[in-house]
């Protein structure tokens, strides 16, 4: 059995006396792992990075075996290292990919929406792209969030809420004496522009909220990777 595609580093752990396990989100296969021969050595080091883009050559004689790749790097992203938040931002991308997508099943257009986002990381505006991101991730993980229509009148302006239950949007006047128990829908999710901070911290929250009670089954009790926390907390401290 074998296949090429082209992948994104998520982790890389020394496997043997020199050999490593790498994880990688593929444009084809989903996420993936398997056995990289040298990949524990110093002339390694800089290409299984995660972040890394690569070309992967996967190997195995029977398709449920680990198997081995053979790497080439195609797009370094070493240069967020040296900022503090792009690099939370990378590797809470990294932590929720390993934690809520299956192995070996594919994800096209969470792909099409990782890439740009790896490639915006410390530019202007990064941090609403990410969170955007998370809404992504909920829908393929079958958790999606319905905000285009309140869920009580059917209007589509004026959503200010979003129901914790079903994950719809919710007017101001739909909302009437339940307002207390919804969530805030932030302004500018569902647009393209660069979100406020007040904005930015809701919808963290949001997507937090439902990701974690979307993963409970995988996660078995665990909290949502440290990764994510480490970014959201840096987000939310950082000045508007």
């Amino acid at each position: 059995m074998d296949w090429r595609d082209e992948g994104v580093l998520l982790s890389m752990r020394p496997h043997g006396e020199s050999a490593a396990i790498i994880e990688v989100l593929t444009a084809a296969h989903g996420r993936h792992a398997g056995v990289v021969r040298g990949g524990a050595s110093r002339k390694m080091a800089a290409t299984l990075q995660p972040g890394t883009q690569l070309q992967l050559d996967w190997r195995a004689r029977l398709d449920d075996h680990i198997g081995t790749f053979t790497v080439e790097p195609l797009r370094s992203r070493a240069h967020v290292l040296s900022d503090r938040l792009a690099l939370a931002g990378l590797m809470s991308v990294c932590a929720l990919l390993r934690a809520a997508l299956p192995e070996r099943e594919p994800h096209p257009a969470l792909w099409s929406e990782t890439l740009p986002l790896l490639d915006a990381l410390g530019q202007p505006g990064w941090t609403s792209t990410y969170l955007r991101w998370e809404v992504q991730l909920l829908e393929e993980l079958g958790f999606g969030l319905d905000l285009n229509s309140c869920a009580v009148t059917g209007v589509t302006e004026g959503l200010v809420y979003v129901s914790p239950k079903s994950g719809r949007a919710v007017s101001a006047e739909g909302a009437g004496e339940w307002a207390d128990r919804l969530l805030p829908f932030p302004a500018g999710l569902s647009g393209a522009g660069e979100m406020t901070a007040v904005a930015l911290a809701q919808g963290l929250r949001l997507t937090g909220f439902f990701l974690d009670r979307g993963l409970t089954p995988v996660l078995q009790g665990r909290p949502l990777p440290e990764a994510r926390a480490r970014l959201v907390d840096l987000i939310t401290r950082s000045p508007a």
